[in-house]
């Protein structure tokens, strides 16, 4: 779903939005399989939850990074409207999605319930500026059916939010609770919000339950004292090698990787790639008249 001036204004003006029905059934649908191959379904978590305990340890025991096993399941966090919708909020078409992570919790073995906070406190060795310049873009996109009883983030809107000082990055526990919104929506529905807006995780109040969420952080390219996640640190990933074939040339740009006609392609690095990665097409690198494009 095309995410309109109007999300980006609601973004922008208090800090947040909900949208329902981003992704179609086809693309839930096959993001839900992919979400299975790394974590237990709702059914078989509650079937045998002794089993599964690694995933309950502690709040975010069931946080995975990025990329995946499912190409589909990764796809979501680059899919086409996403990007687009980034490009419009950043300013640019030279964007970093800097973070990618699939988040599953499960009722019963762990408090989720947090103080409000602010997400640059580990997204920034500083802090965002009021005027919003530099902004990131931070993402829930939900992969299960979220309501009051699962677990729903809970944010302050920004006309609220900013009147707390940014710094300290979290509040105390309780405060601020009687202006909370809670992010509710079938899934496929996507959550959009700034690093600088207040909001938390909340405990679920009904058992059996559980909740999937994919997340996926954009800002612009060249910002280093922003960020999170480091690409080439991943690269030995069976995950990163499916992303590599199967990605065009401006999906992998969001992970750094230099478009055609980037001073960076010659005949060594062409083949070298080529054996590193085996299946990748790098037809569109080897075009001398082909200079850099950061267009969708």
């Amino acid at each position: 779903m095309h995410l309109g001036d109007d999300v980006l204004d609601r973004i922008r003006t208090e800090g947040y939005a909900v949208v329902e029905g981003f992704l179609t059934a086809d693309e839930l649908a096959a993001a839900r399989e992919g979400l299975f191959d790394e974590f237990p379904t709702h059914e078989q978590y509650f079937a045998e939850p002794e089993r599964y305990v690694h995933v309950v340890a502690h709040q975010f025991a069931g946080l995975r990074v990025g990329p995946f096993r499912s190409w589909p399941l990764t796809r979501l966090a680059f899919h086409p409207d996403l990007v687009d919708a980034a490009e419009r909020f950043c300013g640019t078409t030279d964007l970093d999605l800097y973070k990618i992570e699939l988040w599953a919790k499960y009722s019963g073995a762990v408090d989720y319930d947090q103080a409000h906070h602010r997400d640059y406190g580990n997204h920034h060795l500083l802090v965002p500026r009021a005027d919003r310049r530099w902004p990131q873009l931070t993402t829930f996109i939900l992969l299960s059916d979220v309501t009051e009883h699962d677990a729903p983030t809970k944010v302050i809107p920004r006309s609220i939010g900013d009147d707390v000082p940014l710094w300290p990055d979290r509040l105390a526990p309780g405060e601020l609770h009687e202006h909370e919104v809670a992010v509710t929506g079938p899934a496929g529905s996507i959550f959009l919000y700034t690093t600088d807006v207040l909001h938390r995780g909340s405990a679920f109040t009904g058992h059996p339950r559980s909740r999937f969420a994919l997340l996926a952080d954009y800002m612009a390219r060249g910002n280093p004292w922003m960020g999170k996640v480091s690409w080439p640190g991943a690269a030995l990933h069976p995950a990163i090698r499916t992303l590599m074939v199967h990605a065009t040339p401006r999906e992998r740009h969001l992970f750094g990787v230099p478009l055609p006609g980037h001073e960076y392609w010659d005949e060594q690095t062409l083949h070298d790639v080529a054996l590193r990665y085996p299946g990748i097409d790098l037809t569109p690198y080897t075009s001398p008249d082909t200079s850099p494009d950061t267009s969708p």
